[in-house]
């Protein structure tokens, strides 16, 4: 399944953090927090979008760093995605 997201919007699926501390301790996924660095599986073309001329600047396989409450999340089989707009984006990350 191919997912095209809309105007200024991106899919990004977030990078699981470890399960487990530097104590050892294993933490449930109830107790761990949500992740906020992710890769880019899809970009929105931008555009016009209220308005103002929305040029896209993350592309497929960056990794990013995103608000923590952005975007709306969705599963397909076993992965988790997000769709959000582009200016959720923090900073794009470079290995």
């Amino acid at each position: 399944m191919k997912i095209n997201p809309l105007f200024d919007r991106i899919v990004i699926e977030p990078l699981e953090d470890k399960e487990e501390e530097k104590g050892g301790i294993i933490l449930l996924p109830k107790d761990q927090e949500k992740p906020q660095m992710a890769r880019v599986t899809a970009v929105g073309p931008g555009g016009l979008v209220d308005g103002k001329d929305v040029k896209m600047v993350v592309k497929v396989g960056d990794k990013v760093l995103y608000s923590k409450y952005a975007g709306s999340e969705f599963k397909i089989g076993d992965k988790k995605f997000t769709v959000m707009r582009q200016s959720d984006v923090l900073a794009i990350v470079e290995d």
